[in-house]
């Protein structure tokens, strides 16, 4: 029997959701004939799923330049163990997901590191770093390290293929998660109905699932949603608690501390992680801007895009960005398909008025759902693991 060795490097924990299906999808596609052992960097789903784990994903969610020199020892512990399980336990294929930071650093030392063994290891990059975002040098150095990009945005194509990398539309993995629904979402209180919820109108509130972004940005949807509150009487709130706060205690401290400040004064309820309950009983969000948008616009949810950094963080990123929009909706869209409020514009008056105006507003929330199963189907049909699954056993059996 054929025994390959596979390495994935996912830092975060999006990361380790795809991850995780990835992980199940390589041992579903491996021939009878085929072994496969599968370690590297990443968190429990990919750990549940069979990947032997030689630095968890807990320490090294971070984003800002700010937030990641703070935790630059423990991103510098993690590169040191990458580099000494891949030259003791050298994998037949790397495959690389997200993290773009860290993982093109771990490309161009897979590459390095091969050359000097004079022996060909491929590296595979799956949900590709955002150079349609910012930052298009990257492109080179993927050029340069990456054997094939597996990409999950369809309009990443044509600027892979001009610049000369092998590269495959995937899909998007998200849709995977949610292919049960159905793509028109007419009315999210019907969805409600559909699962045994009242028609109250709801709105949840997704602060993140990095400490940092509890820090800046769970406050300010609380004291929206009580100026809200003071409004509309009527409607009720949830908020999501990410597994990655409440696994640790200090962040699951200060967690609780910001709210019990606003418990008695806004009808709130705490909901652990991100379900698709969670958003089947939500009329209305108000995110932090992420990849969770963009699963709330699969499931046609409108919402309120928020998100604050640091001053240095948001110093360099209005000089690098080269989008007009932060929410991977409107990015994905090209417009402007739900409102955003980024860094100084970010006030609890300013999100609470527009959020307001929304609930006054059904014909502005159907408008939004409508554009929002447009957006769903432009990100093609489920099997984003699968697709990339096949990939990398191309690439395992093609490497001599």
């Amino acid at each position: 029997m054929k025994k390959y060795k596979i390495m994935i490097i996912a830092g975060e924990p999006s990361g380790d959701l795809h991850g995780s299906s990835l992980v199940k999808a390589l041992f579903r596609t491996a021939n009878s004939d085929l072994s496969l052992k599968i370690t590297g960097i990443g968190g429990d789903l990919m750990a549940a799923n069979g990947m032997e784990l030689f630095y968890h994903i807990n320490n090294l969610s971070v984003m800002g330049v700010t937030e990641v020199l703070l935790q630059w020892k423990k991103v510098k512990r993690a590169f040191e163990l990458f580099r000494h399980n891949l030259k003791t336990d050298i994998p037949d294929l790397v495959i690389l997901i997200d993290y773009p930071g860290f993982n093109l650093k771990a490309a161009a030392f897979v590459r390095k590191f091969s050359i000097s063994l004079n022996q060909s290891i491929p590296v595979l990059y799956y949900v590709t770093p955002k150079v349609w975002a910012w930052n298009r040098s990257r492109l080179a150095k993927i050029r340069e390290n990456v054997d094939h990009a597996a990409l999950i945005f369809p309009f990443e194509e044509q600027i892979y293929r001009k610049a000369g990398i092998p590269s495959t539309f995937v899909g998007n993995p998200l849709i995977d998660y949610y292919e049960q629904v159905v793509a028109d979402i007419c009315s999210q209180s019907d969805l409600n109905a559909n699962n045994g919820l009242a028609k109250t109108f709801t709105i949840g509130l997704l602060p993140g699932s990095r400490a940092a972004e509890i820090s800046s940005l769970l406050e300010l949807m609380l004291e929206s949603a009580r100026l809200i509150q003071m409004h509309c009487t009527s409607i009720n709130f949830i908020v999501s608690l990410s597994p990655a706060i409440e696994k640790t205690e200090k962040h699951l401290l200060m967690f609780n501390k910001i709210l019990e400040e606003y418990s008695k004064s806004i009808n709130i309820r705490v909901v652990k992680g991100v379900s698709q309950k969670f958003f089947a009983r939500c009329d209305l969000l108000v995110a932090a801007s992420g990849t969770v948008t963009l699963e709330a616009a699969i499931w046609g949810v409108p919402m309120i895009i928020v998100y604050k950094v640091s001053a240095l963080t948001a110093f360099l990123a209005r000089r690098l960005l080269i989008v007009s929009h932060v929410g991977l909706p409107n990015i994905v869209a090209g417009y402007e398909v739900v409102p955003e409020f980024i860094q100084e514009a970010a006030t609890p008056e300013a999100i609470s008025y527009k959020a307001i105006s929304m609930v006054n507003a059904p014909s502005e929330l159907n408008e939004i759902r409508r554009h929002l199963g447009m957006l769903r189907r432009r990100l093609g049909g489920p099997g984003a693991s699968i697709r990339t699954a096949r990939i990398a056993m191309h690439m395992l059996r093609c490497n001599p």
